[in-house]
C-alpha cells in the first residue's frame, strides 16, 4: 500500500494553528508583542451562532474572524469582558487554498491572520500591505 506524501495531505486544525502562530512571531516590533496578546482559536467551522449572527450563508464563506475592541478604541479604563480573540476556520481556509492553487497554505494562513490583528490593530489597507505584501 502506497501512503501519500506528507505534502498532499490536508492540514490538520494544530498545523493551521502552528502556521498562525509562526506568522505572529514574523511580525515586525511592536505588533509581534501585541499581536501575541491576542488569544487564537482554530476550528474546522465558525460556529452556527457567529455565522448566524454575521449573516453568513455558507461556512465555507467565514476563514477567520476577530473578536474584541481594536486598540484604536481601546481606554486605560475600560474592563475587559473577555479577551481578544482571532479564529481560524481550517476547512473554509482549505477551501480556498485549493480553489486558488496558486500560494502555499502557510502563505494563506499568514494572510488571513494578519487580516485579523489588521482589525485588532486598526490597521489601513497600506498598513496591511507594508506587513504582508499579499498583492505582490
Amino acid at each position: 500500500m502506497t501512503r501519500p506524501s506528507p505534502a498532499a495531505i490536508a492540514p490538520d486544525l494544530l498545523m493551521i494553528e502552528q502556521l498562525a502562530r509562526e506568522a505572529v512571531i514574523a511580525l515586525p516590533e511592536p505588533f509581534r508583542a501585541a499581536a501575541t496578546l491576542v488569544a487564537l482559536r482554530v476550528e474546522d467551522f465558525a460556529p452556527d451562532g457567529i455565522l448566524e449572527a454575521m449573516g453568513v450563508d455558507s461556512p465555507y464563506d467565514l476563514t477567520g474572524l476577530y473578536e474584541g475592541t481594536p486598540l484604536t478604541e481601546k481606554s486605560v479604563g475600560d474592563q475587559p469582558t473577555q479577551p481578544d480573540m482571532i479564529w481560524l476556520f481550517r476547512k473554509p481556509i482549505l477551501d480556498e487554498w485549493v480553489e486558488r492553487g496558486d500560494v502555499s497554505i502557510a502563505e494563506l494562513v499568514t494572510h488571513v491572520m494578519i487580516h485579523e490583528l489588521a482589525h485588532h490593530f486598526g490597521w489601513s489597507d497600506d498598513d496591511i500591505a507594508a506587513v504582508d505584501p499579499w498583492w505582490e
